[in-house]
Order: structure tokens, then sequence, then C-alpha cells
């Protein structure tokens, strides 16, 4: 009889031992197990009783967030409101002649600084000069007439009427004077206030004629800055604050708001506002760009890091901090100043735990677990306060 192989003898033992598995029946219900002992158990009455509640299972609390929190140090600021600008002059006049002519004195040049008053230009004008001289004349001999006539009326001499007539003469010859006068200034430019004279666009000799432009004067002393302020800066400024002034240059300079327009523009919404800046030395030349910086009144406020800073449900910006009743409120900014080493924000209460780590993670009314921040953040936050005031 030829030998069994060994791996055919090993398949023929499993087939047998799933064909007894198989007959046993216990694979056509799966859990039939625990059935079985359920029946049992209500045949030998141990089943539970229907009747008794059955205990709910207690559900886990869900964690609250950690933030980290911290009450910065609140100083005085003074708010600090920037905006663009540019110099121009306090008074500006383009000269002009009341008559035509050639010039015949010219005495001033571009650069050079006049009076009040001071000669700028004068057009040729004998005939003129010689109406005044006549008129002088005429003045003088009138009024010798009236003081003969007046000596003898007082004797007793001369008739009134005469007295009356030699006051009248010399009236008259008074105004022909005045007006012989009036020629001769119109021939004349004259400086209308202190000032450096800018542009002569004429020359000695030439002709001129009436109302034309023959030269410009500017007051540079003082200068002015001039910018424009949003409807919102408005009501922070008033007549006679301190401003900075940063020209494009790199020199600084100091004035004080002179003027604050009250009617805005209609295009922009902003208002004109005009520093006076001292400008003795005529240093600080007109029309150029400036930056210039306006220090409202002190407020109470806070510094703060820009990374703090995040929007509300409604989108606008501000900060989040935690309560007495350790839930989240929104602060909305109102922004004070600022500077290289944060924000300055007032409008924060004054026991207000503001959240530096975590703000961006939680909402408004959210209960969570504040922990103060770390000594290290808090050295930081006093650091740039302390900086911020210098």
């Amino acid at each position: 009889m030829p030998k069994i192989r060994f791996h055919k003898l090993a398949a023929i033992v499993v087939l047998i031992g799933f064909a007894a598995w198989m007959a046993t029946g216990e694979f056509s219900s799966v859990g039939s197990v625990a059935a079985n002992k359920a029946k049992a158990a209500e045949v030998e009455g141990k089943a539970p009783d229907a009747s008794k509640p059955k205990t709910a299972e207690a559900e886990p609390k869900a964690t609250l967030r950690t933030v980290a929190v911290v009450t910065p140090p609140r100083k005085t600021y003074a708010r600090a409101i920037r905006i663009s600008g540019l110099t121009e002059a306090d008074k500006r006049a383009v000269l002009a002649t009341r008559v035509a002519g050639v010039i015949d004195k010219l005495p001033v040049k571009q650069g050079d600084h006049v009076k009040t008053g001071d000669l700028v230009l004068m057009l040729a004008a004998e005939e003129k000069i010689s109406m005044v001289d006549n008129a002088k004349q005429l003045v003088a001999q009138r009024r010798a007439e009236l003081d003969a006539a007046e000596r003898l009326a007082k004797t007793g001499n001369l008739p009134k009427l005469q007295l009356d007539t030699a006051r009248s003469n010399l009236t008259q010859a008074q105004s022909q004077l005045d007006t012989a006068q009036a020629e001769l200034d119109r021939n004349e430019v004259k400086a209308p206030f202190d000032g450096v004279i800018d542009r002569v666009p004429v020359e000695l000799g030439s002709s001129v004629m009436q109302g034309g432009e023959v030269a410009t004067i500017l007051k540079l002393d003082p200068v002015i800055a001039r910018g424009e302020i949003s409807e919102r800066d408005l009501g922070y400024l008033k007549i006679g604050d301190k401003a900075s002034v940063r020209l494009v240059s790199g020199q600084t300079v100091e004035g004080t708001v002179r003027y604050i327009s009250r009617d805005a523009s209609s295009a922009t919404r902003t208002f004109r506002v005009e520093i006076a800046i001292p400008n003795a030395d005529g240093s600080v030349p007109a029309g150029m760009t400036a930056e210039i910086q306006l220090s409202a009144l002190p407020t109470d406020a806070v510094l703060l890091p820009r990374s703090v800073v995040t929007l509300g449900d409604k989108g606008d910006l501000g900060i989040r901090a935690v309560g007495k009743d350790n839930k989240v409120a929104f602060f909305p900014i109102d922004l004070v100043d600022d500077t290289p080493t944060g924000l300055v924000l007032g409008g924060i209460l004054a026991d207000a735990r503001i959240i530096v780590a975590g703000q961006e993670l939680v909402k408004e009314g959210d209960e969570v677990k504040p922990v103060e921040a770390d000594q290290a953040t808090i050295n930081k936050l006093i650091g740039d306060a302390t900086a911020g005031t210098q």
C-alpha cells in the first residue's frame, strides 16, 4: 500500500474537524451564547427588574480653554494725529502796476528782504512830478494869502467875505496838490507787508501795461504747514495746540495750530488745518512736503503689542479681555497712537485682563480659564510702556 504524504494527511484532519464544527450549529447565530445566558437567567428568576430606572452614565464636562491674560500698566498719553501736508507762505502777493509806463526805478531784486512801504518799482513820471511841485507852490502861496487876510481882518481893514475867499482858495490848492500826488503815487509800486522778493519778471527800462505783473513778494515768517484732518479727529484739536512738523529734507520744526476749518471738503470730508512755524531766518521754504504730527489732550491709555488686536463679531478691530466671571468680552479699539514699540489704546477698563495669547480661539461670551502671562511677557509690556512715555 502506497504511503500517504504528511501534508495530505493534515488536510484530511482539518477537513474532518471543520465538518464537525459545522454540525454543532454554533455559527448560526452570533451572540447566541449571550442570548442563552439571558434566557437561563429569566428561568432562574435572575432577570433585572424592568421597573427600576437605569442609572444614566455621567457625561464628561467640556474642558475650558486656557488663555494667557495680563493687566498692562496704564499711562497718560497725548493722542497723536499724523497727517501729510506741505509748507506755504503766510502771505503771498503778486504786485502789479496801476498805470502803463516805462520802468524808471527798480531798487529790488530776487531774494531781497523788504519792509512795509518800501519802494519796489517806479514808472517814469516827469510830468506828474512837475504837477506835484506846482501844486505845492500854489498851496504855499494860498497859505500866505490867508495869513495876510487874517491879520487884516483882526484890525478891521478887511471885509469878512474876502477872508472866506482866502480860506476857500487854500482849500482848493490843497485839493489840487492831493490829486497831483495821487496821480504820481499811481506810478509807484510799494511793498504791502514785510517779506522777501521771490520773483521779478521785469527789467529796468522795460515798458509795462496797466495791471502788468512786476514782482512777487512772500511773507515766510511765520511759514505755514497746511494739512487735512479727518472728521473723526476734528474733536481732539483746538487752536493753540502744539504740533511737530517733519520736512522731507529731514528737518524737524515746532509750530502751533493757528486755524482749523469748520467747512469740510465735499470730496474728501476732511478739514483744513494750518500750523504756524516761526521762521525768522527763512530756513523753511514754501512748497515743501511735510509730515505733521498733532498732539491732542492727554488721555489714560495702555500700550499693547500689535499681536493682541483681533476682529470682533461685527468685523471691527479690537481686543478681547476676560471679565470677573471668566467670560470673554470684546473692546473696540480707540487708537491713541501708533508707536514703534506697539499700539497705544484708550477706552479699556482699568481692571480689564487682556488676552495676549489665545484670543483668536475664543469669542465673546465664552467661558475660559485665564492664566496670568509669564513674567517675560509682563516685563516686555512694562518695558514697552516705559519706552513709549519717554
